[in-house]
């Protein structure tokens, strides 16, 4: 005779799984444990202050770009500038100095903010030193009424020369050059090598100022001519300039 086994209901069986599954939930409560969602990032992640400052979102100088670049690097960066300017113009607008609004209303830019300097906003001059030998200082000063961002380094660029002279990155200062309306910043370029290393020297009679913008290698706006002395200026391969000074001597220690 087969024996036939009664199925337990179904119901009872559901019953019985809930109450457990109560038990458990009441035990993990009192004893502080409780479930965790291991794939939901925390609600508030650390994240490096500097990175989200505003000098490192809008020059880059604590953060991209930092410790890289080269003395000597060449390229056609400078023929990536547009604009014109002579250096002694009125201020630019906002809108094409810092790309802001002219009034500040709805963009959050206030009339003190710092627009970028350029050859619109400001007077730039060159003037050889005889220390050190075969160096020359260049000179950029605020005409504007707002103060303005001397951001990295200037290209220079004598005549329609086809490259773009680099920078001595052990140049690059703590925080921005920004000048206030009159304010000067300062730039110290060696023309050549004073061992005669350098190649390919030749004499300049026309030099362009190029800015830069809140990125590395950016267009800041329009250019300045500087006028050079008569007898032009000589420079070769080693033609380097340093990142905007606040002071003459700290833009002539390289």
């Amino acid at each position: 005779m087969r024996t036939f086994r009664t199925a337990r209901p179904r119901t009872a069986l559901l019953a019985t799984t809930t109450a457990a599954l109560a038990v458990l939930a009441l035990t993990a409560c009192q004893s502080g444990m409780g479930t965790q969602d291991e794939g939901k990032a925390p609600s508030t992640p650390t994240v490096s202050s500097a990175a989200h400052s505003p000098a490192a979102q809008n020059t880059g100088y604590s953060q991209a770009g930092s410790g890289s670049g080269s003395s000597t690097a060449q390229g056609s960066d400078a023929a990536s500038h547009t604009g014109t300017g002579t250096g002694t113009g009125k201020e630019a607008g906002a809108g094409s100095a810092g790309g802001g609004s002219g009034s500040g209303k709805g963009s959050g830019t206030t009339s003190t903010s710092p627009v970028l300097c350029n050859g619109a906003n400001t007077r730039v001059t060159a003037q050889e030193v005889s220390r050190p030998v075969d160096h020359m200082l260049i000179t950029a000063t605020n005409t504007g009424s707002r103060p303005c961002a001397l951001t990295y380094y200037p290209f220079l660029r004598f005549d329609e020369m086809q490259w773009a002279p680099g920078a001595f990155e052990e140049s690059r200062p703590q925080a921005v050059t920004t000048l206030a309306p009159g304010e000067s910043g300062y730039a110290g370029v060696r023309l050549s090598a004073a061992d005669g290393s350098g190649e390919n020297g030749t004499t300049g009679h026309k030099l362009t100022v190029l800015f830069q913008g809140r990125t590395p290698r950016s267009d800041a706006g329009p250019t300045a001519e500087v006028k050079l002395p008569a007898k032009g200026v000589h420079y070769d391969s080693r033609l380097t300039a340093t990142y905007w000074q606040t002071t003459a001597a700290d833009a002539l220690t390289w």
